[in-house]
């Protein structure tokens, strides 16, 4: 069945028989990892919500139980800005011992002031891509055992504003700049699926980036009122403004669920997916619209090198 922009993430889970699959889905207490989540659950699969805030997390999944009728949803805390959060989650997990079919890297935080992790990486760079990174790997194991894996990395329309910066990932002598350090992380995000994929494919692991649309959610908390306004985001009461397509998070969530569930994605790794779909490069001067990324964002030469550099950081941190 073909999807498209209107579709939500309940329709294209529908017909998905999940029992027996273990889903973890990072940010998975609000906004579009919500109903990622819950929509695997009511497919039937295990969730793990995981989150930095308890209270928000346990609530989250206490609705998420409720409104699904599953009592297999759970929130475990964990904080993708700091290496030892990840290091005990990813030990915790692989020592239980249960395969985990489904990870979809969905927390992210977008065009904070300079901040820094508490690993000393540049909070967007640190978060969205070295955080998931390091998740990942930690969870190879767990990810191996399943026999086919899928991890879904959500990317974004903002690649466009810039590739990685190999030299200076994390604006130690750059002049910073939080839409482009929000676009590189973005980036990084979607050169991670390639480089997973061309790592680990053989081991019944496939990794694809996502684009899931605009969507007014917690991930604007940075940007102030007036901010919004100016960029149209907002009414001149600071409500969301009836912009042509913008999504719900419910639609917003189909594409995470798509690359998730989807029969005709087995095996496939390495793309940039677009309204439930299989997007195109585009090589032209303007913006690519939607359904096209480009090209940098899926080089395998790139996603070789930011491998290498992330391998890097992660096992050195405070010297990028």
């Amino acid at each position: 069945m073909a999807f498209d922009a209107t579709s939500t993430a309940a329709e294209v889970v529908s017909g998905h028989d999940l029992t027996g699959k273990e889903a973890m889905v990072t940010g998975g207490a609000s906004g579009l990892g919500l109903e990622t989540a819950r929509a695997l659950a009511g497919a039937g699969a295990r969730v793990v919500v995981a989150g930095r805030d308890a209270a928000k997390g346990e609530a989250a999944a206490a609705r998420l139980r409720a409104e699904t009728g599953s009592d297999l949803v759970v929130f475990r805390s964990l904080d993708l800005g700091s290496l030892k959060s990840i290091e005990n989650w990813t030990h915790g997990h692989v020592a239980a011992g249960r395969p985990l079919h489904i990870l979809v890297a969905n927390a992210g935080v977008m065009a904070p002031p300079l901040t820094r992790t508490a690993d000393g990486f540049e909070s967007q760079f640190g978060t969205n891509h070295l955080g998931h990174f390091a998740l990942a790997t930690g969870l190879l194991p767990s990810l191996r055992a399943a026999d086919g894996a899928r991890v879904v990395s959500l990317s974004s329309r903002a690649h466009r504003r810039g590739d990685v910066d190999f030299d200076d990932p994390n604006y130690l002598r750059s002049p910073y700049d939080p839409w482009e350090a929000y676009g590189r992380s973005k980036t990084a995000n979607a050169l991670f699926a390639v480089a997973l994929t061309d790592r680990f494919a053989d081991d019944g692991i496939t990794c694809n980036a996502v684009m899931p649309g605009a969507i007014r959610t917690g991930l604007q908390r940075h940007i102030g009122p007036e901010r919004l306004r100016e960029m149209g985001w907002a009414d001149a009461d600071g409500g969301l403004a009836d912009l042509p397509g913008w999504k719900t998070p419910a639609q917003g969530a189909a594409t995470s669920v798509w690359a998730a569930v989807a029969r005709e994605l087995d095996g496939v790794g390495g793309k940039y997916l677009d309204d439930c779909a299989i997007a195109e490069p585009w090589t032209k001067d303007d913006d690519p619209p939607t359904g096209h990324y480009l090209p940098y964002a899926l080089d395998p030469v790139h996603a070789a090198r930011l491998w290498d550099l992330s391998e890097g950081l992660v096992s050195r941190p405070g010297r990028g």
